[in-house]
């Protein structure tokens, strides 16, 4: 018999006596699935929102440049772009205006943005979806907001943001520069930050310190340093989620540990009549092998496909609100399928390979026996 052939008659087997034991087996893929689906859930909707952050943030300015005063960012005044057009490699350079609203009413901050090509004229905006579902004092088409000394404001919602993008445009506010003024009270000739254009990428950082040389009172923010804070901010997120976890995991581990290694009166029989009908002990070892593997594949792509549909498909409803991060504008939007083949690589390591070889201990005990004591003792 070829060793393929003799594989195959080992999971023959192996599967004939899984179903003699369907009820402790069944048992244990229902647990050992919900733990892989919760692991694989968040990883992917880690992964998914990280990837999101990537595509929004393409767009980016490649560096940003606000000022400092007293540790806290300030208005930077306009002249400071001369200074840093004259930098070489510098291609160009736009002031910004954005900043925050809060409403008391909705308690939730909404973020206002201007834009130099705004279409639309005075008193009006674009809003998200979200701020239309949260907004409390609309009616119609009409936002009301108070400025910044103390006065009521009227604004008229022309247009809104589609939900594909909801993302990014959930809290938004967009609005002409001179509403945003009215609003706010910034004064011309300033603006929030200044959004620098560089020629060649790799001087970025020569760029930043030769801004901050220019104009020590300010602080240069490159596209890669937010990138790496959005990573470092999801991993911590979901991170957070899984060590919430842990009571779960330990649960299982101890439960998969005890379904491993505590062979019933049973499976005892069995080994020692497989013994007596002449199969080594390295058989007996294999067909546990395969046994353990069998459930635990098993139950790792179950539980994966799982983590699949309700992350990808019904985006996540049981972490969304631990990993999105908005305390009141939660935005609905569809995570597109991120699977890092990296990490599914991880998961199936950590979860099915122990299983598989804990399942060769208690039978390697059973197996070296004598066959008739084994009989006996089952």
């Amino acid at each position: 018999m070829s060793w393929v052939e003799r594989q195959r008659s080992f999971l023959d087997f192996t599967l004939s006596a899984i179903l003699r034991r369907r009820w402790k087996n069944i048992s244990l893929l229902l647990v050992y699935t919900l733990m892989v689906f919760l692991i694989s859930s968040v990883v992917f909707f880690t992964n998914g929102l990280r990837h999101e952050a990537e595509i929004i943030l393409q767009d980016a300015p490649k560096m940003i440049v606000q000022k400092i005063m007293a540790g806290r960012q300030a208005l930077v005044p306009l002249h400071y772009m001369e200074a840093i057009k004259e930098i070489r490699g510098v291609r160009h350079v736009k002031p910004r205006l954005w900043g925050y609203y809060y409403h008391p009413a909705a308690q939730a901050n909404y973020t206002l943005l201007t834009s130099d090509d705004y279409p639309h004229g005075e008193g009006t905006v674009e809003a998200g979806e979200g701020v239309l579902r949260t907004w409390g004092t609309a009616r119609g088409d009409q936002l009301y907001f108070r400025t910044f000394n103390g006065e009521a404001l009227e604004l008229r919602v022309i247009k809104t943001f589609p939900s594909s993008s909801e993302l990014v445009t959930s809290d938004l506010i967009l609005m002409s520069k001179g509403t945003f003024r009215r609003l706010t009270g910034i004064p011309e000739g300033f603006a929030t930050d200044l959004a620098v254009t560089i020629r060649n990428p790799r001087e970025s950082m020569t760029i930043a310190e030769k801004v901050s040389l220019s104009l020590p009172d300010t602080r240069s923010i490159l596209r890669e340093e937010i990138l790496r804070t959005y990573a470092a901010l999801f991993d911590w997120r979901g991170g957070y989620t899984i060590v919430l976890l842990v009571g779960a995991f330990l649960a299982f581990f101890i439960f998969a540990w005890d379904k491993a290694t505590g062979l019933s009166a049973e499976e005892r029989s069995e080994i020692g009549i497989l013994k007596g009908l002449g199969w080594d002990t390295s058989d007996i070892l294999m067909i546990k092998f395969w046994e353990g593997s069998v459930i635990s594949v098993t139950a790792f792509f179950l539980g994966v496909l799982a983590a699949y549909i309700h992350t990808f498909v019904a985006s996540a409803p049981f972490f969304e609100h631990a990993l999105k991060g908005w305390a009141t504008l939660y935005p609905a939007f569809q995570v597109k399928p991120t699977v890092d083949a990296y990490h599914l690589a991880v998961l199936f390591s950590l979860t099915v390979i122990p299983y598989s070889f804990v399942c060769l201990v208690p039978a390697w005990k059973w197996a070296s026996s004598d066959p008739d004591m084994v009989m006996r003792q089952g």
